[in-house]
């Protein structure tokens, strides 16, 4: 799971519910100890304490990063063009406005002046210019968000405050291309200039890290916690806090813990138990979110570069279509729906996930993949698969056998409860997998190489699709060095390559989203990625610590809420009088074998992680 765009999750989607455009986001024990506070935190002021999505951060370097965690971090401390307004349509942010060109070929926007970096340099539309350039000329720097400006042409600063993007088609979806957490960041072209020859290795870990948004990174270690200060000049509101602290768990359990005893005000993705236990309890507000990601099964079909050159040590028999549509046939989606999420989210089918109604696509009959193992057993008969005699099929022609390694993340409770029911639906059909528990950072280090069979994986995203769907485009497979790239499961196909840039080119509403269903379409009959189900999001929100701000939107008649977005979340909390007049405090949660990482503000789309749905991996 990246969380993503992120994966495991790649992110937490912004709020909408109608678009236009576009359719237009521990301890190994709960017991609690003293409070630990991070070095150099300061003590004065009101505190907001958050629990860090369960994807965490892979960097701090915006050009490489996909994870929730690190990507939240982005859209709290780094400026975009537009922002997400309470409706999910592009707002102004850096931009004040933007126009098209008759032939919608050429976008004008207008850049605020007065403003300023963190280090009191001026913010201009150059930077904006120099961030997008670079990731449209430079391998390394467009390995997280390459295919967002692949349809770019020229991107030029005519003075500070005017910024103009050059397509080479039309570009139906430009003013998503960078909104926080989800978009691309801008980052201050003073500090990074100097770091593009070794960018691969950048760590970004000087602090304060020079940005501009609502808050200032200020200190952070890696798996313990990120601390920022608010920036009261921000220009779209100050946040109502003067820190922010965000602490990872290893288990939920502590962190709900942590939340009881008052030492977090804010926890996201809980498990649905966790949620029932607190729903209805003093001072405890739970949010049902609708899903706004997906969780899923990777298959390895065949690793390779974008020069064709394979890579990795996939089983071969994978890149059999046959072994692939009997895997999917194999699963039963809705009892994982009900034993895994207690019944909390819902089965799934399309790529895209329900929080965006404007992209539902759904197989037609003769084509939707119902669980059905003796189904799958005949198809794996008819093309040769016989049954040895401990049960797992062999190949007739090659020998070999339908062995596979099934990787899941070792800090995932839900890839350890799956992949128990899917060994033992596989092995029904005569498919043996060997589950291989792995650290997410170990998990995305083999998918990169093409070293796995099976990979557990889930992603979010936000309203706009681009992103998601761009990394099942054949542009996103690594180069024969290893660099770029940020594939999904090595999928390329060059029809599906070609309706992506159909939906990129496409204004009309509706018509895009017939043009997002052909490929939804594609990628289903292809079986590289089996999703399981669209988990609903379950927060809570102390209200005794938390006045308000947190949560926007209403529930539907369901009971579900809309996306939440983190960027406008924290920014918005509003602080109880008895929290404020205690002048807060930047304590840690600590526990037995507490474990914090960063996780900011920011929130909205790209399940780019690699992630839980929070991420991916």
């Amino acid at each position: 799971m990246r969380l993503g765009l992120s994966r495991n999750g790649r992110r937490r989607a912004n709020i909408a519910a109608a678009l236009a455009l576009s359719g237009t986001l521990l301890a190994g024990t709960a017991a609690l100890g003293a409070a630990a506070t991070p070095a150099g935190a300061a003590t004065g002021g009101r505190t907001l304490r958050v629990m860090m999505s369960s994807a965490g951060v892979d960097t701090l370097n915006p050009f490489l990063a996909f994870f929730n965690g690190a990507l939240d971090l982005f859209g709290s401390i780094y400026p975009t063009l537009n922002s997400l307004d309470q409706t999910g349509q592009p707002g102004p942010y850096l931009a004040t406005s933007w126009t098209t060109s008759p032939d919608r070929l050429t976008w004008t926007f207008k850049i605020r002046d007065g403003l300023k970096w963190s280090d009191g340099t001026p913010l201009t539309a150059e930077d904006a210019a120099w961030t997008f350039n670079l990731i449209r000329t430079d391998a390394v720097a467009g390995t997280a968000n390459g295919s967002l400006v692949g349809n770019f042409q020229a991107v030029t600063a005519p003075d500070a405050t005017t910024l103009v993007i050059r397509t080479r088609k039309p570009q139906a979806n430009l003013p998503y291309v960078s909104i926080p957490v989800s978009g691309i960041p801008i980052v201050p072209k003073h500090i990074w200039a100097s770091h593009v020859a070794g960018l691969k290795d950048y760590r970004n870990d000087a602090f304060p890290v020079v940005g501009y948004g609502p808050w200032t990174l200020t200190g952070y270690k890696p798996e313990q916690y990120a601390k920022l200060d608010a920036n009261k000049g921000f220009v779209l509101g100050a946040p109502k806090y003067d820190h922010l602290i965000e602490q990872s768990f290893k288990e939920t359990d502590a962190a709900v813990a942590a939340l009881r005893s008052g030492q977090l005000d804010y926890i996201g993705s809980l498990q649905p138990t966790q949620f029932k236990a607190l729903r209805g309890q003093k001072n405890m507000r739970t949010i049902r979110e609708v899903g706004n990601g997906w969780r899923s099964l990777e298959v390895n079909s065949g690793a390779r570069t974008r020069s064709g050159k394979a890579i990795g040590t996939g089983n071969p028999l994978l890149a059999d279509p046959v072994v692939r549509r009997a895997i999917a046939l194999s699963i039963d989606k809705q009892t994982l729906v009900t034993k895994v999420l207690d019944g909390m989210g819902q089965a799934a089918e399309g790529y895209l996930p329900p929080a965006w109604p404007q992209w539902k696509w759904v197989p037609s009959p003769a084509d939707r993949q119902r669980f059905d193992p003796a189904a799958a057993g005949k198809l794996l008969d008819d093309a040769g698969y016989a049954k040895g005699p401990d049960g797992v099929r062999v190949d007739a022609r090659t020998g070999r056998r339908l062995s596979f390694r099934l990787g899941t993340h070792s800090d995932e409770a839900k890839d350890s409860q799956i992949s128990g029911y899917l060994v033992g639906w596989l092995k029904q059909v005569g498919i043996k997998a060997t589950i291989q528990p792995l650290s997410m950072s170990a998990l995305n280090s083999d998918l990169s190489k093409g070293n796995w069979d099976l990979l557990m994986d889930s992603w979010s995203t936000g309203p706009d699709p681009t992103y998601l769907l761009g990394i099942q485009t054949c542009a996103t497979l690594p180069k024969d060095d290893g660099t770029g790239g940020n594939t999904d499961a090595f999928f390329c196909d060059k029809h599906f390559d070609a309706l992506f840039d159909e939906q990129l080119t496409t204004f009309d509403p509706a018509r895009r989203a017939l043009v997002i269903g052909r490929m939804q379409d594609l990628f289903y009959k292809a079986n590289v990625n089996d999703i399981f189900m669209y988990a609903d999001t379950l927060d809570v929100v102390r209200t005794d610590t938390v006045r308000g701000g947190m949560i926007a939107g209403s529930a539907d008649a369901t009971g579900h809420h809309p996306a939440q977005s983190s960027f406008w979340n924290y920014l918005r909390a509003t602080p109880a009088a008895a929290e404020a007049s205690a002048g807060g405090g930047t304590a840690l949660a600590a526990g037995a074998g507490v474990v914090v990482v960063v996780l900011v503000a920011g929130g909205a789309a790209v399940l780019r992680h690699r992630a839980t749905a929070d991420d991916r991996e």
